[in-house]
């Protein structure tokens, strides 16, 4: 859409509006054509179809001097998609975790400071909890935030370390940021993470990050049951275990 009734558009609103005009078409567009039907001055389009040119999201060719959408527009869509494909990629492994463990499988994103669960699978039997995809829970006191905050960037951490003290769900809820930076230490070291009765009360989670093909962290997964279902003994077994399946879902994504 041409920029002519948005007299303060910036240099980055016109960079999309030509990306965008070239995305809807085969034969690419020069520079003056590009000029004439978005209504900037020659000069302005010169420069940001150079710019984006010499980045890769642009592509000319000699004989024309027309420009196409380069390769490198298709490493950006690449990443959305396998975030939005995660949770059907992870399903088939997230059935082998229960059928392994018994338990309730979750798997979770990190989102402004909250876990959200964008795939779960119920254990069999008649214990059920109140998770359902789209929840949101404080990173504090879960499994899956542990997990995803032991290896996000500092920045992060501090962002979500600045809201202490943390609200205390249960005598075993961490709410000081030493006690939880310690915590995230611990994680990392062990490569998975424990919620001990810290957000309910007789509710045990184990979780484990898991990768993109980058190597780049992009959710966790966890399992969840009774303190009878997973007694203290059973923690370091059933660690592997979700471990385990956490490195089959980022195997996974590497196949993409």
């Amino acid at each position: 859409m041409p920029l002519s009734n948005k007299p303060f558009a910036t240099s980055i609103e016109r960079a999309f509006a030509i990306l965008e005009m070239l995305d809807g078409t085969r034969r690419g567009w020069n520079i003056s054509e590009i000029s004439r039907k978005q209504k900037i001055p020659k000069s302005s389009a010169h420069v940001i179809v150079l710019t984006l040119e010499r980045l890769g999201y642009l592509k000319r060719e000699p004989a024309s001097r027309r420009y196409k959408l380069g390769l490198k527009m298709c490493s950006l869509g690449r990443g959305l998609m396998n975030d939005l494909a995660l949770p059907e990629i992870a399903l088939p492994n997230m059935r082998w975790l229960v059928e392994q463990t018994r338990l309730t499988a979750h798997l979770g994103v990190l989102e402004k400071g909250h876990i959200v669960f964008i795939q779960k699978i119920d254990g069999p039997g008649m214990i059920q909890f109140d998770t359902y995809v789209g929840k949101r829970a404080d990173v504090h006191c879960t499994g899956l935030g542990k997990a995803l905050l032991a290896y996000s960037n500092e920045q992060i951490v501090r962002e979500c370390l600045a809201a202490e003290p943390f609200a205390k769900y249960t005598d075993s809820t961490i709410t000081s940021a030493v006690a939880f930076r310690k915590e995230l230490t611990q994680v990392k070291q062990k490569g998975y993470s424990i919620d001990d009765e810290e957000e309910e009360s007789g509710v045990r989670c184990l979780a484990a990050p898991v990768f993109n093909p980058l190597g780049e962290l992009i959710s966790a997964v966890s399992v969840t049951g009774t303190t009878a279902q997973i007694p203290s003994y059973s923690f370091a077994k059933l660690a592997e275990t979700v471990k385990e399946a956490s490195a089959k879902i980022s195997k996974a994504l590497k196949l993409l």
